[in-house]
């Protein structure tokens, strides 16, 4: 059994809890990987050599499921352009994809232009085998699921009650709570994610699945469901275990015949366990190639259809997933909401999906910045991908 250090890991690593100061990740040789491994109770405080070792070999730290490639990939044509002088602007900074390559500690860069390659690029000693872990990226590829689920039958629609699936929690105040409500994170259940306080719920809550509906179930409701937005890592476990209940399967198996093989993913990805043997936290953690990573978003801006035409998804889901939610409008169905029509899917120390459909455009990133959250960050991230989809609307 995994201690509690597990449950500090994924917590944290979800709600993108602050590090030190940003500093240059060196390269790491892969073949010396082994010697810096860092524990994975100290995810969020590894050295830098032990951010690029442990993040190209999570399998190696943690229980994880396998998510078998596709038997015969979708093939990326490459038309390569040079995009490393495209200027990255945005208040007070300004920049080139070359200079943000190095200053961000990019693994690993990947632009794609009506389904092909424009541009792909590796450092930190990356390359395109390299798997990668994706923190809360895993979030938006879960809602991805959801809408899977709910075309196959498993759920009926984002209406139902949360308690319906989960009957733990019957009698609560996700009695009222639906699953529009929490994949928005408006649930409207009262819950303190402050970090500095040793009493707030993210740290005194148990993170066993039973425990911690036991938990939830005593907490008081402070608004109405889906007026406000308050970012409820709870809840993210709540979409994970409400859609492993609906299915009646694993996350990784669901994600594997749904989407991973019948769109072609070239590579294995892994899935991060709670615990050996356990199930999947629904926002953390796969491990992908980087190519994969863009496959991924273009899953998304093919609107979940496969490459014979036929759907995984609702009719309109994805514009459904992506429409600005009433308790905060830079979020939908666990996607984070941008400029002209553009979505992204994002994980603490710079990990991205970023998708534009106006443009036809997937910028996949795979990052080991050295802190985890920062706001300046994102929005220079939000920068790149928006220079990057402009620079390839000519």
């Amino acid at each position: 059994m995994m201690n509690g250090c597990w449950k500090n890991t994924v917590i944290l690593a979800l709600c993108c809890m602050p590090m030190a100061l940003q500093a240059k990740a060196p390269y790491v040789d892969p073949s010396n990987d082994e010697n810096n491994l860092g524990s994975p109770a100290r995810i969020l405080f590894w050295t830098p050599e032990q951010q690029v070792a442990g993040y190209r070999n999570i399998d190696r730290i943690f229980p994880v499921r396998r998510v078998a490639a596709a038997e015969a990939p979708l093939e990326l044509p490459e038309t390569p352009l040079d995009l490393g002088s495209v200027s990255v602007e945005f208040p007070g900074h300004s920049m080139t994809v070359d200079e943000y390559f190095v200053q961000q500690n990019v693994a690993g860069l990947l632009v794609l232009k009506g389904g092909k390659i424009a541009y792909e690029r590796y450092g930190l000693g990356n390359t395109r085998d390299s798997r990668w872990i994706s923190f809360s990226v895993t979030k938006s590829v879960v809602s991805m699921l959801v809408g899977a689920a709910i075309r196959d039958g498993y759920i009926d629609n984002v209406d139902e009650k949360v308690s319906d699936y989960l009957p733990r929690l019957k009698g609560s105040p996700y009695d009222e709570s639906t699953l529009r409500n929490i994949l928005q994170m408006a649930s409207g259940v009262e819950w303190n994610e402050d970090y500095a306080d040793p009493a707030s719920d993210v740290n005194s809550a148990s993170w066993q699945t039973v425990a911690l509906y036991d938990y939830l179930a005593q907490k008081q409701r402070q608004s109405p469901p889906g007026r406000e937005f308050n970012y409820n890592t709870a809840e993210t476990n709540l979409v994970g275990t409400l859609l492993r209940s609906a299915i009646g399967n694993n996350l990784s198996t669901y994600l594997q015949e749904k989407i991973w093989r019948p769109f072609g993913m070239e590579s294995d990805a892994v899935w991060t366990l709670t615990e050996p043997g356990g199930g999947e936290f629904g926002g953390c953690c796969i491990s992908a190639t980087l190519r994969d990573y863009g496959r991924l978003g273009l899953f998304a801006l093919h609107q979940g259809r496969l490459p014979d035409g036929s759907s995984v998804l609702p009719e309109g889901w994805m514009e459904e997933s992506t429409v600005p939610s009433k308790g905060y409008p830079g979020y939908g169905y666990l996607w984070w909401l941008g400029r002209g029509g553009a979505y992204r899917a994002i994980g603490i120390f710079g990990q991205g999906i970023c998708v534009h459909p106006e443009q036809n455009v997937v910028v996949a990133l795979h990052s080991a910045r050295r802190v985890a959250s920062r706001d300046e960050d994102w929005a220079l991230q939000e920068a790149l991908c928006h220079s990057l989809a402009g620079a390839l609307e000519r």
